[in-house]
């Protein structure tokens, strides 16, 4: 397990608690966790076994209820929202199993969308945009609307937009969970290679031979952490 000052996520004593009705759900419990920078994590567990959760409280989708949350050194926890959101955008990328990409916009105006946003000049976000969309096979593409890609295509703009800004570590909610095999296999290879570039890869997976990949398996079960083993990946057949 490395160092505090080597890793890029330090989560100590995390919980987090649903009210739903007259009951409460711990979503965590006590999670304690060391991410250091490049590393290739697949997070499994049984559904309501807190893999979401730990992934939306990384990403500053969500907030612990108790404990710290440090990246790249600097704690979290104690950000207001929008120092949240800035952290989010310019440090983390989210690639989500429904793609959420904005239906009425092209598909290089959503891999823009993040630049946009930062305030980035035209001219560079152009440069940026052309790059990317030659990078993820998608220039013929370009100004096609969600509803006229393919289910890869649309997860190689959400891929495209998660890493414009080049971020510290990106997550992916099962992120093959809409495509077939064949599709699948092709967005877990972009992954893959974004992270031997040596971006950080947290992959939450119900599928096992996806996780099997990964250099690292954390399982959780009831909120907690019940095991953290680092392996050899294993190799698609």
């Amino acid at each position: 397990m490395p160092e505090a000052a080597e890793s890029l996520i330090v989560l100590n004593g995390i919980d987090r608690t649903f009210t739903l009705g007259d009951s409460k759900v711990h979503a965590l419990r006590n999670v304690n966790l060391n991410i250091a920078p490049g590393e290739y994590i697949a997070v499994m567990g049984p559904s309501g076994s807190g893999k979401s959760t730990l992934l939306n409280l990384i990403g500053l989708l969500d907030r612990a209820d108790a404990g710290t949350y440090q990246l790249e050194g600097r704690d979290v926890t104690t950000l207001d929202p929008d120092e949240q959101a800035k952290v989010r955008s310019e440090r983390i990328g989210f690639i989500f199993q429904s793609f959420h990409l904005v239906p009425r916009l092209t598909a290089a105006a959503n891999i823009e969308l993040p630049l946009t946003l930062s305030g980035m000049p035209a001219a560079e976000r152009a440069k940026r945009v052309s790059q990317a969309l030659k990078e993820y096979g998608l220039t013929d593409r370009a100004q096609h609307r969600s509803n006229e890609l393919s289910g890869g295509q649309r997860q190689r703009v959400a891929i495209a937009r998660a890493t414009i800004l080049r971020p510290a570590v990106l997550l992916a909610d099962e992120p093959t969970g809409n495509l077939d095999r064949v599709t699948g296999e092709e967005v877990v290879r972009l992954l893959e290679a974004l992270n031997t570039q040596g971006m950080t890869l947290i992959v939450v997976t119900h599928d096992q031979a996806l996780g099997a990949r990964a250099r690292r398996q954390i399982r959780m079960d009831d909120g907690s952490i019940v095991s953290d083993v680092t392996s050899k990946p294993s190799q698609p057949t």
